[in-house]
């Protein structure tokens, strides 16, 4: 008889029943029939049609699907995306959702692994949250006094999946609001990390579909507020009575907040809401004492307990008590194994287990999960810190490895604090001091001599490029080979090519973003002449530009600002004949890890002895840099193809943290 009666117990809490074939099957498909676009930051912004083609933001994308006839695609390379309040041009049409997915793994042929973050803060100031400015566009006019543009509901999401994204810095995260008109309504969220002030994800003032409720799989949704309504996830239905299936499921997730992990309901609203979680962790960080400002609930009814149905599988929740709500109390069901962490002195609900042991590998599952990478990183940083350098390049001198360094002053100064300085690397002896007045150097030794390539400081900022030669480091011979035309000139890089030397030399010319690479050609490393009507990145900001040539291509490295963010990586491109350049699909070739600051530029590199070894400053790009050293396990021109085969993906050093 007592085995009889806990079974009728169970059951009469579990009456939700398993997931139905409408939530188990993601109605997407993979039947594309609308097509495909891509967004990469290395496209060239056209039409979206291919990697090469991409669109550079994810909104241009959203812009282009043409039609509410569903099947569309949109593939995200991993990056950063500074964008806010995005919305599709269509919905999505029934068993033909549209999809925004990041090649998480590059397995869609992006070259590159990692997460697509979408950052809604302002990339100057910092963390975004005023009234629903995030990631999704959700607006209504009047919510304040600020807010005088017009009413916008994310009713244009329906039907659309996200997957693998990565979304932070604003006030919602994948949350997605139709502000004051109740409509059908279904997204499903998958593998994804959401954050936001107010809320991690949800929906609101929504009407689901029997059937064919909203889903959040797999994902991890933070809420960093505790303060009025915040939650990891937010849910409001409009339904005048409580419906028999929900309108949102979670599955496999975790929902995480200060005070409440999944909360509802919200003043001037009184529809019921229906929402199931299935092998989900709820954690919520506040353990306060009775008597100080305790949680209200892992999970919170705002107005009243009886418009707020959950149903319970295989979940464990974590808090400072179970549930709470404005007045009454909670509906409820449980099934399978629900588990709770909460105060010793508050209660536990019927058909849950207490848990009296912290339940470490819940709170864990709070952390997203790592990007997964391909191969070891082919790159190592053998020396993190050689001082406060910023321009270095490194030279095979008489056999021996030697680095020139550009010694200035951080700011400012006068031309004798800016010189060139040559020492051996491996004793550290020195063995020239020479180019006073001039910096943003590269070198090159080449049929007995040793060449330098420098810019001449002065109070107005850099100009022309200024050769410097000797054949015994003492005897220097010294004039201009390339004249500034109303611009500065800074950093050069010369090379061997197939007919002579090519120089890449950086310049400020107005007619195009702040930095462009110009080139000049020379038969004997003492004549130049400017490549004319060739510059590259003149959509883009490039700079600091190391050339090299290797089996009929000349590679270059290059410093890339993150607009519009203050952070900077280098890049790699390739051309075989300085005109039509090609981004690698590994690039960044080299990103700021901990301690570096926002910054990983001038790149130099040499090959000795059947290694590669690249020199490269860190720093803030402001007030501080360190100059560091990453070694390549084969010759230069190894390591080039490495970054353009095949699949290639970022082998950046080892000490690199990604960002």
């Amino acid at each position: 008889m007592k085995m009889q009666w806990i079974a009728i117990v169970w059951l009469a809490l579990a009456g939700a029943g398993p997931l139905t074939a409408a939530e188990n099957v993601n109605p997407a498909g993979t039947n594309f029939t609308g097509g495909t676009l891509y967004v990469s930051k290395l496209g060239d912004n056209s039409d979206g049609s291919s990697w090469a083609k991409a669109f550079r933001t994810i909104q241009a994308a959203l812009n282009a699907v043409p039609d509410d006839r569903g099947g569309h695609r949109i593939v995200i390379r991993p990056d950063t995306y500074m964008e806010a309040n995005l919305f599709p041009a269509h919905r999505g049409a029934a068993g033909a959702y549209n999809q925004l997915v990041g090649d998480f793994d590059g397995r869609l042929g992006s070259g590159r692994t990692g997460w697509v973050v979408i950052d809604s803060g302002d990339p100057d100031k910092g963390f975004k949250s005023y009234d629903w400015w995030g990631p999704i566009r959700a607006y209504k006019h009047g919510w304040s006094k600020e807010h005088q543009a017009e009413t916008f509901s994310a009713v244009g999401w329906d039907r659309w999946v996200l997957r693998h994204l990565y979304c932070a810095g604003g006030d919602g995260g994948f949350f997605f609001d139709l502000v004051d008109k109740a409509e059908p309504f279904t997204v499903i969220v998958e593998d994804c990390f959401s954050s936001g002030r107010a809320f991690g994800g949800g929906v609101a003032n929504v009407l689901s579909r029997p059937g064919e409720p909203s889903v959040f799989r797999r994902s991890k949704l933070w809420c960093l507020d505790w303060w009025g309504d915040a939650a990891g996830a937010y849910v409001r239905a409009e339904h005048p009575a409580m419906p028999e299936q929900p309108d949102v499921v979670f599955e496999d997730c975790t929902l995480a907040g200060p005070d409440n992990a999944l909360q509802a309901g919200n003043p001037g609203y009184s529809g019921c809401t229906r929402v199931r979680l299935k092998d989900c962790r709820l954690v919520t960080f506040n353990f306060s004492q009775p008597a100080g400002k305790p949680g209200t609930g892992v999970i919170y009814s705002t107005m009243d307990g009886q418009l707020l149905h959950v149903d319970l599988e295989d979940c464990t929740l974590m808090g400072y008590q179970v549930f709470g709500a404005g007045k009454g109390e909670v509906g409820y069901s449980v099934r399978g194994d629900v588990e709770a962490y909460v105060q010793f002195q508050q209660s536990v609900p019927k058909g849950m287990l207490r848990l009296g042991h912290w339940p470490a590998e819940v709170f864990q599952s709070i952390l997203p999960p790592v990007p997964p990478v391909p191969r070891e990183p082919a790159l190592h940083v053998d020396q993190p810190d050689l001082g406060d350098i910023c321009e270095a390049a490194p030279v095979v001198w008489q056999d021996r490895l030697a680095l020139m360094k550009c010694r200035r002053p951080a700011t400012g100064g006068s031309q004798t604090d800016y010189y060139l300085s040559l020492e051996d690397v491996e004793t550290g002896r020195p063995l020239a001091h020479f180019a006073e007045g001039y910096g943003l150097a590269s070198v090159l030794a080449d049929h007995g001599k040793l060449y330098a390539f420098a810019s001449r400081y002065a109070a107005d900022g850099w100009n022309d490029v200024t050769m410097f030669a000797s054949p015994d480091l003492e005897h220097w011979q010294s004039h201009v080979v390339i004249t500034q035309e109303k611009e500065h000139l800074f950093n050069s890089s010369v090379c061997a090519g197939p007919e002579g030397y090519v120089m890449a030399y950086e310049s400020d010319d107005g007619r195009y973003v702040p930095f462009t690479i110009k080139f000049a050609t020379s038969p004997d490393l003492e004549h130049w002449t400017k490549v004319p009507d060739v510059v590259f990145g003149a959509d883009r900001y490039a700079a600091c530009p190391c050339l090299r040539y290797a089996n009929g291509w000349f590679y270059l490295l290059y410093l890339e600002q993150r607009r519009p963010r203050w952070f900077f990586e280098t890049y790699l491109a390739r051309s075989r004949d300085l005109k039509s350049w090609e981004l690698s699909a590994a690039n960044p070739v080299l990103t700021p890890g901990p301690n570096d600051g926002i910054n990983a530029s001038d790149p130099d590199l040499t090959e000795f002895h059947g290694r590669t070894f690249l020199y490269y400053s860190t720093g803030d790009q402001r007030t501080w840099s360190k100059l560091k050293r990453a070694v390549y396990p084969g010759p230069l021109a190894e390591f080039f193809e490495q970054c353009f085969a095949a699949g290639a993906v970022p082998d950046r050093p080892d000490a690199q943290a990604k960002r």
